[in-house]
């Protein structure tokens, strides 16, 4: 963010963003200045493969701090980022594994309900990720971001535990 700008607390994350106008997702509940935010940081990783490594973890994270209201679009959003935030952090899986288990979920979409949204979404926000520069910093930062935002929904780690599949398949390799 320019030095001066004015913020504000999003109105899903809580995160201080700019103040503006501008769009917004249509069922992730979020201000223009988030969204803004987190358009800027999928612009560093798709632009770059050195920021693109953690890609999964930025879009769970984001998912999840900006749950929206109970809509069938909005409880299958939060319940399979919950579910891909688990398998990477958890269960230490790859990101593409996780996207798999995503793909095949949704087919299943019936197992989710809405999962009432914590009081805090999480200290660390897409704001505090879209200030970075150096690709190492990225990943410290979106690892943080990740962290935190399933530490929130603690409260629900057991159900969204309860949806990782019963066996997990040989091709989905821990992260190195």
């Amino acid at each position: 963010m320019e030095a001066g700008s004015l913020t504000i607390p999003c109105i899903g994350c809580g995160g201080l963003v700019p103040k503006m106008d501008g769009p917004t997702h249509r069922y992730m509940e979020s201000s223009p200045g988030c969204w803004h935010l987190y358009g800027q940081v999928l612009a560093r990783e798709y632009g770059d493969p050195a920021f693109g490594a953690l890609h999964r973890l930025t879009v769970d994270s984001y998912a999840v701090q900006h749950p929206g209201r109970p809509s069938p679009q909005a409880i299958q959003s939060v319940c399979v980022h919950l579910l891909s935030l688990c398998l990477v952090l958890e269960r230490n899986l790859a990101a593409a594994y996780a996207t798999r288990v995503m793909g095949e979920a949704t087919r299943a979409k019936d197992r989710f309900f809405w999962l009432i949204p914590p009081a805090s979404l999480g200290e660390v926000t897409v704001a505090d990720v879209a200030g970075v520069a150096a690709p190492y910093q990225h990943e410290q930062k979106v690892r943080a971001w990740a962290e935190s935002a399933w530490s929130a929904w603690a409260e629900h780690h057991a159900t969204v535990r309860s949806w990782v599949p019963a066996r997990e398949s040989p091709s989905g390799p821990t992260r190195s």
